[in-house]
């Protein structure tokens, strides 16, 4: 998935000619059928299980073991680094680099919020066989009604700080963005709590 990302966002930027809404839009579109394309092929094999947050989750809604849940979270940051290392590879950059791409301010954490509690509430009530379309629409929405562009999963935003490039995240506004994205799924929990929402 990391991939994905950082690697259209490499290509959008060179070729959008400095053209940030063209680049945007590019990277927007890549993400979203990539992510399609991703749920639909994994899903039956592993859940496609992309985001710690959402496995952690769904790890104590249906009693996973707590082996399982680490090996799982633990695959899933392994995989956002490999595939921004993947993606610097593909593109002859440096393979290891930091991002200094500055995202921060109280926006951008309201955005996250938003956007991880947003992802959590698709996943948890859309009908299961509409699961992957919905999430790549929802994705590719929020990429653009968030200032932040919806990273909403804290393996993106680790992935994406090890890229210096139009995806990328510095390490200094990294825990803030994991912070607002772990905000966002206990907004989901209490409200589901609160109003006694079943959810699949």
């Amino acid at each position: 998935m990391l991939c994905a990302v950082i690697g259209s966002g490499i290509m959008a930027e060179q070729l959008s000619q400095g053209n940030t809404a063209v680049a945007l839009l590019a990277n927007t579109l890549v993400t979203v059928f990539a992510l399609y394309v991703l749920i639909e092929t994994l899903g039956p094999f592993s859940g496609a299980h992309f985001n710690p947050l959402v496995t952690i989750f769904m790890a104590w809604r249906d009693k996973w073991t707590l082996a399982l849940t680490a090996m799982t979270v633990i695959a899933q940051f392994a995989g956002a680094a490999s595939g921004a290392w993947l993606a610097h590879a593909m593109f002859d950059l440096e393979i290891l680099q930091w991002s200094a791409k500055v995202r921060t301010g109280p926006g951008q954490w309201l955005s996250e919020v938003i956007a991880t509690a947003g992802l959590l509430s698709v996943i948890l009530l859309a009908p299961k066989q509409k699961i992957p379309t919905l999430v790549a629409c929802y994705i590719g929405a929020a990429y653009w009604f968030t200032a932040s562009t919806s990273f909403a999963n804290p393996a993106a935003v680790i992935g994406r700080m090890m890229s210096n490039t139009f995806a990328g995240i510095s390490p200094s506004d990294a825990p803030a963005f994991v912070l607002a994205e772990i905000t966002g799924v206990g907004l989901v929990f209490i409200f589901l709590k609160l109003n006694d929402v079943k959810v699949r």
